[in-house]
Formats: structure tokens, C-alpha cells, sequence
């Protein structure tokens, strides 16, 4: 604040003794240490309050913000539009839905001899067995997914643990 060097504190001191004297020094310092206590107080007092005044600002103008977002968020409501239930309607319909169009073109079949024979003689080959349709294999849980090679991960320490406890007496044997 105020950027006084040492000479000038010194300087300032001795007039001081010189003219308000001895006696009297102690008291006006001590005036002049209240006075500036004081000054500092209500500086402090005056940013504290700027500080509180900005920080309220900030917060009316991120209210304002959020307020906006709430009455997007209640408009879209208001219209029927659910984002969750449409992803869970989504989800329901894409697991639920049969695999269709999967093979557009056909599949060669393979040729048995007799077939090739027949292709050979210029003769229509004897039709080949339909293909059968195999059921689409079953969706695996997640979950059980992780439980599953947890347990087999336990079942791995386990076994190290053990083998770990099997070597153990014979090195002790060979120290001993």
C-alpha cells in the first residue's frame, strides 16, 4: 500500500520525537495503530462485501441458467417426448425383433460325386438337403458373464495358493 523504506520510517520517526516530544510519543503511536487497525477493518469489511456482492451475481445468473434448463427440460415433458422410455422402447424393440434378411443370396451347396457326375453329364443334379434353420443361440448374462470368470479367477489363486502350500514343507525341509 503504502511503499515507505527504512531511511523514510527513520526520517519520520525522528520528527515525530522532535515535535510531539518525549512523553507524548507512545500515545500517538498507539493512536496511529488503532487508527490504522481501523482502516484495515473496513477494507477488509468493504472487499468482503464486494466479494459476497459478486459471488451473488455469479449465483443469479448460473439460477438463471439452470431455470432455463428446467424449462426446456419441463417443455419437452409437456409434449409426451420420454427420451428414457424411447431408448427403452428401442432396446425392447431391436432385442425382441426376429433376424431377418440375413442372407440375400443364395448359398452354393456342396457337391457330392454323384452330383458332380450328374453336372458332367449334362444331367440336373439331385436336389441337396434343405438347410436347416438353427435357433439363434441364447443371450448370455451379463452379469453371470462376470460372476463366471470371477469364479474362475478364484479358482486360479486358489490352485496357485495350493501349490504355493505344497512347495512350502519341502523348502523348509532343504533349509533345515
Amino acid at each position: 500500500m503504502l511503499d515507505m523504506s527504512w531511511g523514510e520510517v527513520m526520517v519520520i520517526g525522528a520528527v515525530a520525537l522532535i515535535v510531539i516530544g518525549p512523553k507524548d510519543l507512545p500515545r500517538a503511536l498507539r493512536t496511529v495503530g488503532q487508527v490504522t487497525g481501523k482502516l484495515r477493518r473496513m477494507a477488509a469489511e468493504f472487499q468482503g462485501q464486494f466479494n459476497e456482492a459478486m459471488r451473488e451475481a455469479e449465483l443469479d445468473e448460473v439460477k438463471k441458467q439452470l431455470q432455463g434448463v428446467n424449462d426446456s427440460v419441463s417443455d419437452l415433458n409437456s409434449t409426451g417426448f420420454n427420451p428414457i422410455q424411447t431408448i427403452r422402447d428401442e432396446l425392447k424393440t431391436a432385442v425382441e425383433k426376429p433376424v431377418t434378411g440375413a442372407l440375400e443370396t443364395p448359398v452354393p451347396q456342396p457337391m457330392g460325386d454323384a452330383s458332380i457326375q450328374a453336372v458332367v453329364e449334362g444331367r440336373e443334379p439331385a436336389p441337396a438337403d434343405p438347410l436347416v434353420e438353427l435357433p439363434p443361440p441364447p443371450m448370455d448374462d451379463p452379469a453371470e458373464a462376470i460372476a463366471e470368470s470371477l469364479r474362475r479367477e478364484a479358482e486360479i489363486e486358489t490352485q496357485k495358493n495350493a501349490a504355493a502350500v505344497a512347495e512350502a514343507p519341502e523348502k523348509s525341509d532343504v533349509k533345515a
